[in-house]
């Protein structure tokens, strides 16, 4: 499993240093983008949960989703994105790899694995007994463990992207430029 994981990740790794070419946009970017659509799909999953809650349930997982909100505000919505990108831009001019590529193996290996082993069983559960709470857990699995494997990542240095580029040429009174010319 090993070796899939480092296939996987240098594979994801690829497509997001094109990505980066294209849009000017950072794995890291991609990987905040990935967290706020997971927040978004947890809290519908908890608001389909809480539908089908009895009351005192409903209690519960109304304060556990506070919670949870309010610990998301102390920590990931606090770190603005460009300070993440930042601090992986300076660590790859010293030359040095992501920590996260070895330190976060076996999470990723981990939920890797379940995105492989539940797939059928979930597939199976939602189709027979038609449980949405199934399928949006592991949708949740799966954006985590994408996440996971974006954060391992090395950004290329900074670049504007040739999307970006390719657009300032078509404002008015700009020479156009093909888009692999970078200013």
């Amino acid at each position: 499993m090993i070796h899939i994981d480092r296939a996987l990740l240098d594979a994801v790794e690829s497509f997001c240093h094109r990505f980066q070419r294209l849009t000017g946009r950072t794995n890291v970017w991609l990987a905040v983008q990935l967290t706020n659509l997971s927040v978004i799909v947890y809290f519908v999953w908890a608001g389909l949960f809480f539908l089908e809650a009895p009351p005192l349930a409903r209690v519960v997982i109304g304060a556990f989703c506070a919670g949870v909100l309010y610990v998301l505000t102390q920590t990931i919505f606090k770190v603005p994105i460009e300070e993440s990108e930042k601090s992986a831009y300076q660590r790859v001019a010293k030359g040095h790899r992501n920590p996260r590529r070895i330190r976060d193996a076996l999470l990723r290996i981990s939920f890797l694995t379940l995105s492989i082993v539940l797939a059928y069983p979930i597939l199976f559960v939602y189709r027979l007994f038609a449980i949405r709470l199934a399928l949006l857990s592991y949708f949740l699995i799966l954006l985590t463990t994408a996440m996971l494997y974006l954060l391992a990542c090395d950004p290329l240095p900074p670049c504007a992207g040739k999307l970006r580029v390719w657009a300032r040429s078509l404002a008015p009174g700009k020479t156009r430029l093909a888009p692999d010319e970078v200013p």
